[in-house]
């Protein structure tokens, strides 16, 4: 595989931060260049260069779309910039990945697999599910779907880590149960899709390890950063009580590992990554 001719999509975002660095030759372009949102932009560049579209741009405010704002901001990013590279993806002859999200299911379900039918219960769930339909339409396709991403910038192990740092208690969502993803698992996996060949479809891709609930990671986050302080379970509806503008989350986000296992790919235990990235976060 010649990384050369991968484009990354979102470079600059948390996962397209970590793919720039498993890929330093790939290619990408910011919005003067590229604007993936517009159709003419996309249908004009030149594709020339590229063999793989790898799409980690996406809108994730999941509250912030639930306005008329980020209503439109959702669907066409998560939508219809989806449309148009899946579009230039078929025309060129392209290989696309695409990333996806436990949020276009209802979490009524233990455990996720990849056949399940959609049934998003926010307007980022349903923006993510109509992008990865269109993607579906195509052969040459892979959609990761993964769920409560860990990587550089803003994420829920920071904003603890800062809560512990001021000596706060916090009360932290007990009812919400899954496994973290670290962007270097989902990089690893991407590699492994490609690199391998692998039957084009969609693949579950999430750290390995127990499901647990938010406030079960924060405990371990506390435990590894040596802060003793007692963390409150409280409940998804308790915690948003009173609150406005707030999306309906799924309470189970746990996805089945089984397909990409058979590929001969091994997760990382979320527990393992965990304490690699707390050990890192306090050392800067």
């Amino acid at each position: 595989m010649d990384s050369s001719r991968i484009f990354i999509v979102g470079a600059n975002g948390q996962l397209g931060t970590a793919l720039k660095q498993q890929y330093p030759d790939a290619q990408s372009a910011d919005i003067d260049e590229l604007d993936i949102t517009n159709r003419d932009s996309v249908n004009n560049y030149d594709w020339s260069k590229v063999d793989i579209i790898l799409n980690a741009a996406a809108y994730t405010n999941v509250d912030g779309a639930e306005t008329d704002e980020g209503r439109i901001a959702a669907w066409k990013v998560n939508a219809e910039a989806v449309g148009n590279l899946v579009r230039a993806s078929w025309q060129n002859k392209l290989t696309i990945v695409h990333i996806s999200t436990d949020y276009v299911f209802d979490g009524t379900k233990t455990e996720h697999t990849e056949d399940e039918a959609f049934a998003p219960l926010s307007v980022y769930g349903a923006s993510k599910a109509a992008g990865d339909l269109l993607v579906s339409q195509i052969g040459k396709h892979y959609i990761l779907r993964t769920s409560w991403v860990i990587g550089e910038g803003n994420n829920f192990v920071r904003t603890m880590l800062g809560v512990a740092k001021k000596g706060i208690k916090p009360t932290v969502v007990a009812d919400q149960i899954g496994r973290l993803t670290f962007t270097s698992e989902l990089v690893r996996a991407i590699d492994h899709l490609l690199s391998n060949n692998c039957d084009f479809g969609t693949y579950n891709v999430t750290s390995s390890g127990d499901p647990v609930s938010w406030a079960d990671i924060t405990r371990k986050i506390f435990e590894l950063g040596n802060y003793d302080l007692n963390v409150t379970n409280t409940t998804t509806q308790e915690y948003f009580k009173g609150k406005e503008g707030i999306a309906p989350r799924p309470l189970q986000s746990t996805l089945s590992l089984d397909k990409i296992a058979r590929t001969g790919y091994k997760p990382v235990d979320w527990k393992e990554d965990l304490e690699k990235y707390v050990r890192k976060e306090l050392a800067k």
